[in-house]
């Protein structure tokens, strides 16, 4: 049986226990991405007191066109390297491993944020953005992308992090070519198939794993269904995750899809065991597990079900970095 106390290996890298802080916006980066004094003291008291093995930080920008949000942490350029630095010395200096999460808001992302149109899959509203319609992405512009990604994902290793989460979740980029929803291409990049669906992430995982070595572990947080009529589905997920894990994921972290990091009518520890369940089935890499855990025995508990091999607790550590002492 799994215990939390027991520690797990991600690719090569050794995590002291099965708990892990998802990423989570701060919007305290400064008007350039760069950290600042407040997102170092931020996770250096989440590490030294929240009793994790690991944190994924919140998601940085590969590329100004892909800002979601004022005060989203940078990733986009060699300048935030030793900055990014700084958040990762005083991380692992409490012990904790650390990845870094790299995003592109797509369609969701607004001018008036990153000073250019949005784009994306198709051109169709966002469901959180309807101010804007995004312009349907060229090839080339998905092969841009993808050398953001790379990019990227090589300043996290140079800066220090363990490791490095691709957001393929909760309306972003990559889950905006994932969704039937948004997607409407009729090329190799359209809906037609889970595979189609995918290309643009297996693209992305091919180029980072090519930047960063084989020995860097890649984790890919999936939103791995829409909970809508015409949207993606579990099974849709499923086939997804077993055709990742043969592209180089070392990690899936299993989300809500367009409509975020909800499931209705859900709020259960575990409420995405939907999705974790049945493809922790199918592949033979560790499959980590978010949402509505808010104590250490409803962690203890999902691992002891076989929901996961790891969990995740946000919004409890979010407020309180001493979550761990504060409940019984």
């Amino acid at each position: 049986m799994t215990h939390l106390s027991d520690p797990i290996t991600i690719r090569n890298l050794t995590l002291a226990n099965r708990l892990v802080m998802p990423p989570m916006a701060t919007a305290k980066a400064d008007e350039n991405g760069y950290v600042t004094d407040a997102v170092c003291d931020y996770y250096r008291e989440r590490a030294k007191y929240s009793k994790i093995g690991l944190i994924i930080t919140e998601h940085s920008y590969i590329n100004l066109q892909g800002k979601a949000h004022p005060g989203q942490t940078s990733m986009a350029s060699d300048d935030v390297i030793p900055s990014m630095r700084r958040l990762t010395d005083c991380i692992h200096q409490e012990g904790v491993k650390v990845f870094a999460q790299l995003s592109h808001a797509g369609a969701a992302a607004l001018s008036k944020t990153t000073g250019q149109p949005p784009v994306g899959p198709s051109p169709i509203y966002h469901p959180k953005q309807r101010e804007e319609l995004p312009a349907e992405m060229t090839l080339q512009q998905i092969r841009q992308v993808t050398e953001w990604f790379a990019q990227s994902a090589l300043r996290a290793k140079q800066a220090g992090f363990d490791g490095v989460e691709l957001h393929s979740a909760h309306g972003y980029l990559l889950n905006q070519f994932f969704s039937p929803l948004a997607n409407q291409r009729t090329d190799a990049y359209g809906p037609q198939s889970v595979e189609n669906r995918i290309r643009f992430h297996r693209e992305v995982i091919g180029a980072v794993q090519q930047a960063v070595g084989n020995d860097f572990p890649i984790a890919l947080r999936l939103g791995g269904c829409d909970y809508e009529a015409g949207g993606s589905t579990t099974q849709d997920c499923v086939e997804a995750c077993r055709l990742l894990e043969h592209s180089g994921v070392n990690l899936f972290h299993l989300t809500g899809g367009m409509n975020g990091f909800i499931r209705p009518g859900h709020g259960e520890p575990g409420y995405f065991r939907d999705l974790s369940v049945p493809v922790k089935q199918v592949v033979h890499i560790p499959v980590l597990l978010t949402g509505g855990v808010t104590t250490p025995d409803q962690a203890e508990a999902l691992l002891e079900e076989g929901c996961a091999d790891l969990i995740g607790v946000g919004r409890a550590i979010f407020k309180n970095a001493h979550w761990a002492d504060s409940v019984s």
